[in-house]
């Protein structure tokens, strides 16, 4: 018979948020035990922002994340910040940068901030075990306390705390699971509907025969849904489209929703090409309209709506037209590419299931839900990374 080891806190799934958490209940002088069924604990932190981690933004406001209960963020990004996570980063003398509305990224390699919080929980004892499954949960009454134990392939560990950090569905690739919404679920805590999130889009053929030939074309664009309003640059791929612009947006997308793009957010084109009219009249208004996007890009969309011609010769409904072909091109996309290109999952445990101070479920003394398995999804730009260091920091304080 294997025998049983005893633990304060068990936490599930060594990412950003788990290893917070279990850096901040050591900190308290907690036993933790942190479980994780890959082979290296951070995979995702080391895949983000191109390798270099954007691990946190200046700017995080409670309207930077979409949940059932817009509220429910607050607290947590109120009492764990960005300056908080900005000085273990300057503790460890991370070199980094703002790269634009916000956004830090490190000077170097994502993995710095993986070791970052490794060597934080190497320094308050928390024992962290790879490669080891969950193969069950249970919440038993042992010697008179509820405890819970978790078995596994490496052996049953107890503990009167638990902690689901699994993370949600994207990037399955790196071991991406539905193990925390299956604990949600065991002890009956109420699921908000997945979908993918900041996510790329995919068109129905008719508009990607219209688009495919500018595949890795980008532009700067204004996207448009569900009175949402986001400007940054898009990218046609041979799917549909993506970049940032659309990512974000794509938070705010729902099957059978229309999209609208601005291609030329900084201008007025009928009034510019009046005014092209009378300063440039023989030039020819692909080249025209190529000074302001890429040539490649301005002779397509021109192609879709009128002929290239010198500006002179196009009259007030063509030029009407062709401002509009620009400025409101209106899109209902086929979907979206799936978890597989998705950065975050949108929906997961239900907010109104647990405290907005301890994480901890109302209903269950002892089991605490944070980071990306929550229903909180937060804006391209870091704030995924700071929602789960503020909750896995708070949860830490109580576990």
């Amino acid at each position: 018979m294997s025998i049983t080891e005893q633990f304060d806190v068990i936490i599930v799934g060594a990412g950003a948020a788990g290893l917070m958490c279990a850096l901040t209940a050591g900190q308290r002088g907690r036993k933790v035990l942190l479980l994780e069924h890959a082979d290296r604990v951070g995979k995702k932190i080391l895949i983000s922002g191109g390798g270099r981690c954007n691990f946190t933004n200046l700017r995080v406001e409670a309207e930077h994340f979409i949940s059932g209960n817009p509220h429910f963020c607050k607290s947590a990004i109120s009492r764990y910040g960005p300056n908080d996570f900005i000085a273990l980063v300057e503790k460890h003398s991370i070199a980094y940068h703002e790269k634009k509305l916000g956004q830090l990224f490190c000077d170097g390699k994502a993995i710095q901030i993986v070791n970052l919080l490794l060597e934080e929980c190497r320094a308050v004892g928390v024992l962290i075990k790879t490669r080891c499954m969950v193969e069950k949960v249970e919440h038993l009454n042992i010697g008179g306390k509820r405890v819970f134990t978790v078995q596994t392939n490496l052996g049953r560990y107890d503990a009167e705390s638990l902690v689901i950090a699994t993370g949600g569905l994207s990037f399955p690739k790196i071991g991406a699971t539905d193990f925390g919404y299956g604990v949600a679920k065991q002890f009956g805590l109420k699921l908000r509907d997945c979908a993918p999130g900041l996510v790329s889009f995919a068109l129905h053929p008719r508009e990607l025969r219209e688009t495919e030939c500018l595949a890795g074309t980008a532009a700067d664009a204004l996207v448009t849904c569900n009175k949402h309003i986001f400007r940054d640059a898009i990218l046609f791929t041979h799917r549909g489209l993506s970049g940032p612009a659309i990512l974000q947006i794509s938070n705010y997308w729902e099957p059978g929703d229309e999209v609208t793009i601005n291609l030329l957010p900084d201008c007025d084109l009928a009034g510019v090409i009046t005014q092209w009219q009378k300063e440039r009249p023989n030039a020819e208004l692909k080249t025209l309209i190529g000074e302001r996007l890429t040539k490649r890009l301005a002779l397509q969309w021109l192609s879709l709506c009128s002929e290239n011609k010198p500006v002179s010769q196009y009259d007030a409904k063509e030029i009407a037209a062709i401002s509009e072909r620009f400025h409101q091109w209106r899109i209902v996309p086929s979907g979206t590419t799936g978890y597989p290109m998705a950065e975050v999952t949108k929906g997961g445990v239900d907010t109104d299931e647990l405290s907005s101070k301890t994480f901890e479920a109302h209903r269950v003394k002892g089991l605490y839900f944070i980071g990306e398995v929550v229903d909180v999804t937060g804006w391209l730009g870091g704030y995924n990374f700071q929602w789960a260091w503020a909750s896995g920091h708070c949860a830490g304080l109580y576990v």
